[in-house]
């Protein structure tokens, strides 16, 4: 029997108009940074208080995307029937990132581009180096390389899982394919693809000059953890309810 939307708690359908107004708005920013051509890429985001996540459909241009349009799923891909979307089909890559909310709880939002730098180096099979204060900052050390993996099932998926749990990066070069990014939510994996392109591009840059040098493994670990643990503006409520 196929789940409809229309079956679900009323707080579980309100949830999932929120999330589908948070992707389809984010989408807007892979076109925007230069991720992404035609109708490549995809940003996905787990659905609050269910088993379910909204992506973008499969083949259809960025421009005539909305929120109507993003596609309900449940963590093993399939979709749930809305009324809306129900003509669009997911995107292609909507297994492996059902794997990835099924085998990493922790992870809320799933980007894949096409970015040409990053895609360079996936095309390479070699980890970007971190030689950046800003890549200690965001990625905790090199962005590792994934294995080789086809789409249309959950290869790409375990791939993205095997890679990134031994690392700190939040994005992972799948060889001969590109950067796939996770984070707590969409907004977070959206700014991680923007950021490995933006590394991926500097740090090619600096291998036409010469060779990068690489930061020292402790000054990594200082320098992720403050940026991760102290940069930016606290959370005032988060603190006053600790008082």
């Amino acid at each position: 029997m196929t789940l409809r939307l229309a079956d679900l708690d009323r707080e579980v359908q309100r949830s999932v108009a929120d999330t589908r107004e948070r992707v389809a708005a984010l989408h807007a920013e892979l076109p925007r940074n230069g991720l992404v051509v035609w109708t490549a890429g995809n940003v996905s985001e787990r659905v609050a208080g269910a088993d379910l996540f909204v992506i973008k459909p499969s083949g259809v241009s960025y421009d005539e995307l909305d929120a109507a349009s993003m596609v309900v799923c449940d963590l093993d891909g399939g979709k749930i029937e809305d009324g809306t979307a129900d003509r669009l089909q997911p995107s292609s890559d909507t297994a492996a990132h059902a794997y990835v909310y099924r085998h990493m709880p922790e992870v809320g939002g799933v980007v894949h581009t096409h970015s040409p730098y990053a895609v360079a180096w996936a095309a390479r099979a070699e980890p970007v180096p971190c030689v950046l204060t800003a890549m200690a900052d965001e990625f905790g050390g090199d962005i590792p390389i994934g294995p080789f993996a086809l789409i249309g099932d959950d290869s790409i998926g375990r791939g993205i899982v095997e890679t990134l749990r031994g690392s700190r990066s939040p994005a992972v070069l799948m060889q001969n394919h590109g950067p796939f990014t996770v984070g707590k939510d969409a907004r977070s994996a959206v700014k991680a693809a923007v950021m490995c392109e933006d590394v991926a591009r500097t740090v090619h840059l600096s291998r036409q000059l010469g060779t990068p040098v690489p930061i020292a493994g402790p000054d990594i670990d200082r320098l992720h953890d403050r940026y991760q643990n102290v940069y930016g503006q606290r959370d005032e409520r988060a603190e006053e309810s600790h008082v």
